[in-house]
């Protein structure tokens, strides 16, 4: 069957054509966002979910979406995912950062123009039949001082365009490097600098913890009298009350906003002042970036679902179609190890070890990290075991001994310490080498049993008598020991479930010690 792709937001017929050929199923349902429970029942039954910004992925969908796998939003923020919940269930939740970014900074720089022209304003009165022509009086932007907050994608646009203007340009933003500032043509200062110097200030970040109200009554107070201040990144980056009361003393000289603590905006501190210039969200609303945006989203999730190729993910490194293929059995080897390793732990765990050799060391190696827990996949891994407090350390070595490429697996508990070694032959198929030290080539099966005994005479007849006796047949038997009469492993494949009884008589063997199930 192919995967299977819900759009529950108005996207562009050309993406839905591109899901289509590329070989999905497509449902189409464009106003299906706005139906919380109707998308509730129906997101279970699918593989992709494509979204704008009218559907809210709660962590109440989540929970119905059984066989979900990746939430593609068409556009940068996610503000309407949970994404913490998504990557909890392992989903993966791409957006497209890029398609968007030219047409939001062309906006920013429209409604810079328009503050200082007062170009709304100006029309209204005109309109109206007015001509008032000595009552606006613009400022010129050229030479002026800008002030760009976050010189990312859509920032470093914005900047290049003001320098285009005949701007200067100061840049706060902790991620941009003096090289980069350099080849945009931007000085890089801190945020108290800029605020002090700049005439105009715009602002390109994210809404997080730490830029929630970066522009707070304080920081309006230190700007220079006459600031006009521009913001089509997020709501909740200006302290929006303590600017209209910056307004209405004359400090700020005007503010152009597109974006609102809360949205839809029906009432705002900033709405009715004679300076202040509004737009509803309008800074990725052009023709060009509508389509740019669902037709990459369309393109990222067929590529995700056909090929494990990950790209714009925010909750999983980027992996590319060429290193899906070699990632997938390694992945598959990581899984498994975690997964037996995980089945053998009584305790709880503290620190999980992960070491790489050879190859699969050159591998991006964040996409094969899974904590000893059960349904826990690459995705959700970090997240649950940051929640459980488990230590996770990761090593990588150029030489791998005997085998071109090894993954380790090293689980510490409160009571002790156990290690599980397994490699990818060039069937693909993932096999485990060394379980405690203890060598063997065992290949994983969907029902198995571990068992360690001492290395006498006559187990492995009587262990095969005691199941063949429950009807029970045996697929693949593995041993290895560690010295001659000294510790063994066993590790057998069976046909079906093994019968509580009959695993009461295994541990009541001559020579066991330990004796458990596993399902891979």
């Amino acid at each position: 069957m192919p995967p299977k792709v819900l759009i529950s937001d108005a996207l562009s017929p050309a993406a839905v054509q591109i899901f289509k050929d590329r070989g999905l199923e497509v449902d189409f349902q464009p106003k299906l966002g706005a139906d919380k429970e109707k998308l509730a029942e129906l997101v279970g039954n699918f593989d992709g979910l494509a979204i704008r910004s009218a559907t809210k992925v709660t962590p109440k969908i989540l929970e119905k979406a059984k066989n979900l796998k990746v939430i593609g939003r068409a556009g940068i923020g996610v503000d309407n995912v949970d994404i913490p919940a998504a990557t909890a269930k392992g989903i993966i939740v791409m957006n497209t950062p890029f398609g968007n970014s030219i047409t939001t900074a062309e906006h920013a720089i429209t409604l810079m123009l328009a503050l200082a022209r007062q170009i709304p304003q100006a029309d209204a009165s005109t309109q109206a039949g007015k001509w008032e022509k000595n009552r606006f009086m613009g400022v010129e932007i050229t030479s002026k001082t800008l002030g760009v907050i976050g010189c990312g994608n859509i920032g470093s646009i914005v900047a290049n365009r003001a320098i285009g203007l005949k701007m200067k340009v100061v840049a706060y933003d902790p991620f941009l490097s003096p090289e980069r500032a350099l080849e945009l043509g931007v000085e890089k200062v801190d945020l108290p600098e800029l605020i002090r110097r700049a005439d105009f200030v715009t602002l390109h970040t994210p809404l997080t913890e730490k830029t929630r109200n970066i522009i707070d009554a304080p920081a309006l107070a230190a700007m220079k009298k006459g600031v006009r201040i521009i913001n089509c990144a997020r709501g909740g980056l200006v302290e929006e009350n303590a600017l209209r009361a910056a307004l209405d003393s004359g400090h700020v000289a005007g503010a152009a906003f597109d974006v609102f603590t809360e949205e839809p905006a029906t009432a705002n501190p900033l709405f009715g002042h004679p300076n202040v210039v509004c737009t509803p969200h309008l800074g990725a609303a052009t023709t060009e970036a509508q389509e740019n945006v669902a037709l990459q989203v369309a393109e990222q999730m067929s590529d995700y679902l056909l090929r494990g190729a990950i790209s714009n993910a925010v909750n999983f490194p980027s992996i590319t179609a060429e290193e899906a293929p070699q990632l997938r059995p390694f992945i598959a080897l990581a899984e498994k190890l975690g997964s037996f390793a995980g089945q053998l732990t009584e305790t709880g765990i503290t620190k999980v070890q992960l070491s790489y050799e050879g190859g699969v060391a050159g591998m991006n190696t964040k996409a094969l990290l899974r904590p000893m827990l059960q349904e826990v996949n690459v995705v959700s891994a970090p997240i649950v075991a940051k929640d459980r407090g488990i230590v996770v350390e990761e090593m990588t070595r150029e030489a791998a001994g005997d085998y071109d490429s090894l993954i380790t697996v090293t689980v510490v508990t409160e009571r002790q310490t156990r290690s599980v070694s397994g490699t990818v032959f060039a069937d693909g198929r993932p096999r485990i080498v060394n379980i405690k030290g203890i060598r063997m080539d065992a290949e994983f099966g969907p029902s198995m049993i571990y068992i360690t005994n001492l290395d006498k005479p006559g187990f492995i007849g009587r262990f095969s008598s005691t199941l063949g006796d429950a009807g029970i047949n045996i697929a693949t038997f593995h041993v290895g020991r560690d010295a001659p009469g000294g510790n063994a492993i066993a590790l057998i494949e069976i046909d079906g479930e093994l019968p509580p009884d009959v695993l009461t008589a295994v541990r009541a063997l001559p020579q066991v010690q330990q004796a458990r199930p596993l399902k891979f």
